[in-house]
């Protein structure tokens, strides 16, 4: 099929008569019976949808040769940062094509001798059962750890002996957006779960009232103790956690995606304690980083947008009390790690990894020496470890795993990994660009060392700008298969992220969303004016919050763009908050029953956007039947809009995958297979020639 050509025929997608009244604005819905994904009208639509899509996509002559070399690249030892629990070390690795990574555990941290522990690949044939989660008792003994199936954000926990690797009979249902935390008897760990959802409706009822649990293993979940509950806040969620003396049990408290957190606690000495409301206001960030008896250290942007260490006695819990350790500098604090009795803080120096150590008082130690320009995470360990472990990416470097010796300030190289790739061929820089409101954004660029700037250069602009969530550098085998193309690879750091604080983020939040589309379409904007690309040979891609960015551009300038990617996207901007979790967004969008805010979010929305008769770039919409995060609908009802909408010859089309859901866990075989796709429809859409 030759979509410069002749258009495609897609196949029909009815349409009911439904208007809803939005403060006074009626709004048709004609695709609300693409809602409900189990419906045989529903099936049937997918079923065609797929058949169009993977016909047009099999008929690329070059699929078949970027699949195979997207194998090779991804055909690598890939390793987790390693960790040690009761003298022993656990960590994960993947031998390379394995659908899912393996949890080892051994007496070296370099993974000689290691035996396997977990391998979630003996849980399903074809690799749709992920391990999401784990936790490890304090003496080693003891395994607790959660698998997802086919996508899903709904968790089972079990529990299983490390010395034998068998399972206990344990069964934690019906846990979602929950770790596990184990008391140091090691008898038991908390966790939250909600209620179980009415039967049929799994994957679409919304999510609230979460509680928080107490198991101790051997027993029944039905006997499970009941920790803490807020029957009057259904959206408060609860993270328990013990301290690393195992004196208390911290509760972060959180209310939807919101960056502000509440902080409880209770004195697990005394069986009679009650809960302590240490925190009750949601004025900031307060992530716990450890404590020193009474003293609890949190890293927060209360009164520092870019983050602080501070430290508050639970004896004297009044701020005024409270004392700054780390004072705010003019890079983000991102986190900090309490570990060897220093403390660890992790920066973003525009976008990019800046690691410092600081003693007990917050007196600079030194400044951790990474291996380039990049990404570092990790530095976890207790506060009397004498060694901790860190992950290291770039663009052209894959994950690599090191040692730091605490006392010494040395770093070991411990993994890296080899990939079927030379990094000397490319190059990667950042740019700073302005936005329409004169906001200046900083841009990462990857291409083959040496390109020629004459315009014609294909270009991916991936982006995403939301709650909090930074872009920072980092390796994907897709991405080098695309460099390889001749592609040119272009991620700015958006407002509404959280490269730069709190500020940037709420720069790109409810009635500023525009922002974010704004910075987008700048970057394009520049990418054709330094004469990298045009608009004929640009290709937007994004996921999830990004695949709303994705949506909104293409629909506010379709003739910026040559393709658009938009994946797992929230494409209604009006229903988003009646699924699942969805509610929880509304602290970034805002919410569709506030007149003010549904006025914004109505200007934007791309599936209400959508104008009959406008010639749309080449679409390749991505989902999944299983994800329960942002639900399928949202991408249904958008294609089916837009391919009625849609006057050009150019493909519009949606690719729904099986027994997945909204990406994580998605097995290897699965994302070498959707690459390929996508890069097989951007060479056919944007006329690259594969050597």
């Amino acid at each position: 099929m030759k979509a410069s050509k002749s258009p495609l025929t897609y196949p029909p997608s009815k349409k009911v008569e439904q208007v809803d009244d939005y403060h006074g604005v009626n709004v048709a819905d004609p695709y609300r019976w693409l809602e409900d994904a189990d419906s045989p009208d529903t099936k049937a639509w997918i079923e065609a949808q797929n058949k169009v899509t993977f016909g047009f996509l099999e008929g690329i002559p070059e699929r078949a040769r970027i699949r195979e070399r997207l194998t090779q690249l991804w055909n690598y030892e890939k390793f987790g940062v390693p960790f040690q629990e009761g003298g022993k070390y656990f960590f994960t690795r993947n031998d390379g094509l394995q659908n899912q990574s393996v949890l080892y555990v051994g007496n070296n941290p370099d993974g000689s001798a290691a035996r396997v522990l977990l391998d979630p690949n003996r849980l399903s044939s074809d690799g749709t059962v992920a391990l999401t989660g784990y936790a490890v008792s304090d003496d080693g003994k003891w395994l607790a750890y959660g698998l997802a199936t086919a996508g899903s954000d709904w968790n089972e926990w079990r529990v299983r002996n490390v010395e034998t690797a068998e399972d206990l009979p344990d069964r934690i249902q019906w846990v979602k957006f929950s770790g596990a935390s184990w008391t140091k008897d090691s008898k038991g760990f908390f966790y939250s779960r909600y209620d179980e959802p009415k039967e049929g409706n799994l994957l679409q009822s919304t999510n609230y009232y979460q509680k928080l649990y107490y198991h101790r293993i051997g027993t029944p979940q039905s006997e499970d103790q009941l920790v803490y509950e807020r029957k009057d806040h259904k959206e408060w969620g609860f993270g328990g956690y013990v301290t690393d003396d195992g004196r208390y049990l911290g509760i972060a408290v959180t209310m939807g995606t919101s960056p502000k957190n509440l902080i409880f606690y209770k004195d697990l000495t005394n069986p009679e304690a009650q809960v302590v409301e240490l925190i009750p206001d949601f004025i900031a960030d307060f992530t716990p980083v450890g404590n020193d008896g009474t003293m609890f250290y949190f890293r927060t942007d209360w009164e520092a947008p870019r983050g602080r260490l501070i430290a508050i006695d639970i004896t004297r819990p009044e701020p005024a009390n409270w004392r700054e350790i780390i004072p705010q500098t003019d890079n983000k604090l991102e986190g900090v790690r309490f570990v060897g009795g220093q403390f660890i803080g992790l920066y973003l120096a525009d976008a990019k990894t800046q690691v410092r150590v600081f003693d007990r008082d917050g007196k600079p130690v030194r400044e951790v020496e990474l291996p380039g320009i990049g990404t570092a995470a990790g530095f976890g360990g207790k506060p009397d470890a004498t060694e901790t472990f860190y992950a290291f990416t770039s663009f052209a470097q894959p994950t690599s795993i090191y040692r730091y010796d605490l006392a010494t300030g040395k770093s070991t190289l411990v993994k890296q990994p080899k990939v079927a790739f030379d990094p000397d061929d490319y190059e990667a820089r950042q740019v700073f660009y302005k936005s329409k409101d004169g906001t200046r954004v900083p841009m990462f660029i990857a291409h083959r060392r040496g390109l020629k700037r004459d315009g014609k250069r294909p270009t991916l602009l991936y982006g995403y700008g939301g709650f909090n969530i930074s872009l920072t550098p980092a390796f994907s085998p897709a991405r080098i298969a695309w460099l390889e193309m001749g592609g040119v690879l272009a991620i700015p750091n958006l407002r509404g992220g959280g490269e730069y604080g709190e500020a940037w983020h709420q720069a790109g939040t409810k009635l500023n969303k525009q922002n974010v589309f704004d910075d987008f379409i700048a970057a394009a904007e520049w990418l054709i004016r330094e004469k990298y690309t045009s608009p004929a040979k640009l290709a937007i891609q994004g996921g999830s919050n990004g695949g709303l960015l994705v949506g909104a551009c293409m629909t506010q300038r379709p003739e910026l763009f040559g393709a658009a990617l938009p994946a797992v996207g929230v494409m209604d901007m009006l229903r988003f908050n009646k699924f699942t979790i969805g509610w929880a967004w509304e602290s970034d969008y805002g919410s569709p029953q506030n007149p003010e805010e549904f006025k914004a979010l109505y200007a934007y929305s791309p599936l209400h956007n959508l104008k009959p008769g406008t010639r749309y770039p080449a679409t390749l919409v991505t989902t999944a039947d299983h994800d329960d995060r942002v639900v399928p609908a949202h991408s249904f009802k958008f294609a089916a809009a837009l391919q009625a909408a849609h006057k050009g010859d150019a493909p519009v089309l949606i690719r729904i995958e099986t027994k997945a859901g909204h990406g994580a866990g998605k097995p290897t075989a699965k994302l070498i297979e959707e690459a390929a796709d996508i890069w097989a429809f951007l060479v056919k859409t944007l006329q690259i020639t594969v050597k």
